[in-house]
């Protein structure tokens, strides 16, 4: 392609750390995606001389070179979506528990996407110029929450505040951590999930897998508290970002969240009251504030979520005991005291087993400084009492009786 048909920017500070397909966004609103798709193939889109493609990370001062759209590409206008009702005002500004000059955060529903796409007309993206308040432009997302997830979602106000968080993302110093309801009771009560995962051939890309081939992938885990062996309340920390980690990861160590039928089939659901939906929650965010200090938000659990917690017998104090290695201040003596309750509780239920598994030869000592209970006598398939051991005792003597007269 000649000269006169090609196009040039220079990345300003403004547009640091976000998306290529981002920039056009912003810049090139009228270039359709699949046109970007295309270039990027053909090896016309380039950033400082190299092939870039539209999911690349852009920094400021790199020169951008792409070819000029044609004009019925400039001329096309955005898309828009539908006007928003009352209903959808509501629901927006009903999950801000964060707000401020440069940021907010959301406590997405579940069930709500966050983003369009096919036959997805309801989502967080569509409901944003509800969320703009006082802003100078409509808000945009920097992140992503499953559409079954809820938790916190961070919203930039700016396009300096996106850029800056999206840097954060990609750098990993935003902070993330996640509730979970799972089958089962991992063995050990804490540890580090190391498997890479990749796109599952024959899924269209809507499903992980895990693969040797694939991305490094690590999750942190910790067991808050159990419900005997049939589900566990976990605290989860993504170390890389990958799509469905932490479903895909709790999923392949045989214990799957609990209402994801997608990686963990029926085994995914529990009998009772416990909802089928799914019980993953974006509990925690920390990520430094582009004008100093940082956010720190917690995000309550949905109704379905708190009412699994209570049905299974969780405290929900022991969830404010972090042991993240973030500091969070001293925690309150009610979890403390809660804590020590649940610590009690798990000695207890260990010194049954063990009595339970004892054989009929334990020694008394086994009893856990009780005497050994001495069998009842006169029972079919009972030994009899042993006698203690040493001297036996001596015959009893009678008085000797007068011989009979002959």
């Amino acid at each position: 392609m000649d000269a006169a048909k090609m196009d040039g920017a220079t990345i300003a500070e403004e547009d640091d750390g976000i998306r290529l397909d981002r920039w056009f966004k912003r810049h090139r609103e009228g270039t359709p995606h699949a046109l970007l798709a295309r270039w990027a193939r053909s090896g016309q889109l380039t950033l400082d001389g190299k092939k870039a493609d539209v999911s690349d990370r852009i920094a400021t001062g790199q020169k951008l070179v792409m070819p000029t759209p044609p004009v019925e590409a400039e001329a096309r206008p955005a898309r828009k979506g539908r006007p928003l009702t009352d209903a959808d005002v509501a629901l927006a500004t009903g999950m801000v528990i964060h707000r401020d000059a440069s940021a907010i955060v959301l406590n997405k529903l579940p069930g709500l996407a966050t983003q369009g796409g096919t036959k997805t007309e309801s989502h967080v993206d569509g409901l944003l110029d509800a969320l703009k308040f006082d802003g100078p432009v409509r808000p945009k997302l920097v992140h992503r929450l499953d559409k079954d997830t809820s938790g916190a979602l961070l919203i930039a106000r700016t396009p300096r505040a996106a850029a800056y968080f999206a840097k954060s993302f990609s750098n990993r110093s935003a902070k993330k951590t996640y509730w979970a309801l799972i089958v089962g009771v991992p063995d050990i009560q804490q540890g580090e999930i190391d498997l890479p995962l990749a796109k599952q051939p024959g899924s269209g890309g809507e499903k992980m897998h895990v693969d040797d081939k694939g991305l490094p992938s690590k999750t942190r885990y910790r067991v808050i508290e159990r419900a005997g062996n049939s589900a566990a309340w976990v605290e989860l920390q993504p170390l890389t970002g990958r799509t469905h980690q932490l479903r895909v990861h709790m999923a392949a160590i045989g214990h799957p969240i609990v209402g994801d039928g997608k990686y963990g089939g029926k085994g995914a659901f529990l009998t009772g009251t416990i909802s089928r939906k799914m019980h993953l929650h974006s509990r925690r965010l920390r990520i430094d504030h582009p004008d100093g200090g940082a956010i720190d938000i917690s995000a309550d659990v949905p109704e379905h979520f708190a009412a699994s917690l209570d049905a299974l017998g969780f405290d929900p104090l022991l969830g404010e005991v972090g042991t993240d290695g973030q500091e969070k201040g001293p925690p309150p003596k009610s979890a403390l005291k809660a804590q020590a309750k649940a610590h009690s509780k798990q000695i207890r239920k260990a010194r049954r087993g063990e009595r339970r598994g004892r054989t009929a030869d334990s020694k008394p000592t086994d009893f856990v400084g009780k005497p050994k209970p001495k069998p009842k006598a006169g029972k079919p398939g009972k030994p009899a009492p042993a006698k203690p051991a040493g001297r036996k005792p001596s015959a009893k003597k009678h008085p000797a009786r007068p011989a009979k007269p002959r």
